[in-house]
C-alpha cells in the first residue's frame, strides 16, 4: 500500500511541479514574503514570524489541494484508480501531495524570511513550530477536499461548509440576541395557540436574559478555542498544559473531516471529467 501511495504522490509532484499553477504558488509565497516580510525593514518579532508563517500554511494549502484534487479528478487518472484495491489509498495520496507541497513553499517563506532580517529563533521556539504549522495545514487541506468535485457528494459540501458558517456565526450570539429571539418566537406561539410551546420558550427567553455568556456562543466558541489557544500561546511565548493540546484537537478535526472524506468518495459514483 504505501508504495503504490507514494508512487501517487511523486506523480501528482510532478504534475503540480510542471504546472502553471505551481509557478503561480511559487510567485504568491515570493509575494507573500514581500509583502508580509519586507527585507527593507527591520527583524520581525518572534511571535509575528511564527503567525504569519503559520498563517500561510492554511492559505497555500487550500488553493493547492483544490488544484491537487480537480487533476486527481480528471479520466486521465482513471488507470490509476482501477489499479488500486481501495480508492483510500488514491485520497491519501491526494492528501499527503498537498502536505508536501505546502510544507515546502512554507518552509522556503520562513528561509527567506529568516535570512533577511529574520528573528533569532532559540531552540525551543523551533521545536514548537512544527505542531503550530502543520496541524492547521492538514485541517486546511481536509476542507479543501470537501469543497473540490472530486469528493464532494450531492450537497455534502453545501452542508459542512454551512454548518461550519453557523458555528462562525454562533460565537456572535450575545444573551440579548438569543434572548429577544427566544421571546419572539413564545409571542409566536401564543398568537397561534401553541400553549404546549409557550412556557418552555418564555422559561428559556428569561435563564438566556439572566444568565452569563450565550450557551450557542460558549459551544460554538469552544469548537473554535484551538485556534485562539495557539494564538495566545504565541503571543505570550509559553504553551500552558491546556493550551498544549490544541493542535492535537485540530488534527482530530482533520481526521474527523478526512474520514468523513472517504467515505464520500469511496461510495460515490465517481465521473470522471475529461482534462
Amino acid at each position: 500500500m504505501s508504495q503504490r501511495i507514494r508512487v501517487l504522490v511523486s506523480y501528482f509532484l510532478r504534475r503540480l511541479g510542471g504546472s502553471v499553477s505551481g509557478a503561480l504558488y511559487v510567485l504568491f509565497t515570493m509575494g507573500y514574503w514581500l509583502i508580509l516580510f519586507n527585507p527593507q525593514q527591520q527583524t520581525p518579532d518572534l511571535d509575528y514570524f511564527i503567525l504569519v508563517t503559520g498563517l500561510f500554511g492554511p492559505i497555500i494549502a487550500f488553493l493547492i489541494t483544490l488544484s491537487l484534487s480537480n487533476w486527481a479528478d480528471q479520466a486521465i487518472n482513471y488507470p490509476f484508480l482501477v489499479r488500486l484495491p481501495s480508492r483510500v489509498e488514491y485520497l491519501t495520496a491526494v492528501l499527503l501531495t498537498a502536505l508536501v507541497a505546502t510544507l515546502i513553499l512554507q518552509l522556503l517563506l520562513a528561509l527567506l524570511a529568516i535570512i533577511f532580517h529574520g528573528p533569532d529563533l532559540t531552540l525551543t521556539s523551533t521545536l514548537q513550530i512544527p505542531p503550530l504549522w502543520i496541524a492547521p495545514v492538514i485541517l486546511s487541506i481536509t476542507l479543501a477536499m470537501h469543497a473540490s468535485d472530486l469528493v464532494s457528494s450531492g450537497w455534502s459540501r453545501v452542508y459542512i461548509f454551512g454548518l461550519l458558517a453557523i458555528f462562525l456565526f454562533g460565537q456572535n450570539i450575545s444573551n440579548d440576541g438569543l434572548s429577544q429571539a427566544l421571546t419572539g418566537f413564545s409571542r409566536y406561539a401564543a398568537n397561534q395557540g401553541w400553549t404546549a410551546l409557550l412556557n418552555p420558550l418564555s422559561s428559556w427567553a428569561n435563564s438566556a436574559a439572566n444568565g452569563g455568556p450565550s450557551i450557542i456562543a460558549r459551544i460554538t466558541g469552544a469548537l473554535f478555542w484551538p485556534f485562539n489557544a495557539i494564538a495566545e500561546a504565541v503571543l505570550n511565548g509559553a504553551f500552558t498544559g491546556t493550551q498544549a493540546i490544541a493542535p492535537a484537537i485540530l488534527l482530530l478535526y482533520a481526521t474527523i473531516l478526512f474520514i468523513l472524506a472517504a467515505d464520500l468518495f469511496v461510495n460515490k459514483d465517481l465521473i470522471l471529467t475529461e482534462a
